[in-house]
């Protein structure tokens, strides 16, 4: 074989293999975008409820989401009543949603202002959002039913196979309406 053409050969090789793990690593990113897209609708936008628990005790609660690292994370920052009394109102939470590549499932985890963290799975029915996580011995979801844009049902309790068993918080939250552009 002629020299010049075997070193022509292991370049052309270098660059096949160089693109190769380019696009890998673009379609992994791709990958994770993808996984994380239907939090798209509450995105960049702070998102308002408020109601009353099983147990009469308030619930209030203001969420905003964005992405952060390249859309790979979806952040959510809460604010929500910080003492027992309820008469303290501000950053409650601090919480991520994450694509798992090991176990094909998006992972979230809530530090709470009081030294806590709630982590568990969040998967999507439709344009639903279904939080599901271990509490103390109960196995509770977060369940943000979709309704328009601006507005989510939001229920709280023990849900098992498509059916509420019990309710512990259901009520909406709600973004304000942007306004559309005009047309002439």
């Amino acid at each position: 074989m002629d020299l010049p053409l075997l070193g022509a050969t292991r370049i052309y090789m270098k660059k096949i293999i160089f693109l190769s793990l380019l696009f890998a690593g673009l379609g992994n990113l791709q990958s994770q975008e993808n996984q994380l897209s239907f939090f798209e609708p509450l995105v960049g936008k702070t998102w308002s409820a408020e109601g009353n628990w099983g147990d009469g005790s308030k619930f209030k609660q203001d969420i905003t989401f964005r992405y952060d690292l390249g859309q790979t994370l979806v952040i959510a920052d809460s604010n929500g009543y910080t003492n027992k009394e309820q008469t303290i109102y501000g950053p409650r939470n601090h919480g991520l949603r994450k694509f798992d590549a090991a176990s094909n499932t998006i992972k979230f985890w809530e530090f709470d202002v009081f030294g806590g963290v709630t982590e568990g799975t969040v998967t999507a029915k439709g344009k639903d959002i279904v939080y599901t996580y271990a509490y103390g011995e109960s196995l509770v979801t977060d369940y943000w039913e979709f309704v328009d844009d601006n507005t989510y049902n939001f229920i709280v309790g023990s849900y098992e196979n498509g059916e509420w068993k019990q309710k512990y918080l259901s009520t909406q939250f709600t973004t304000p309406k942007t306004s559309e552009p005009k047309h002439d």
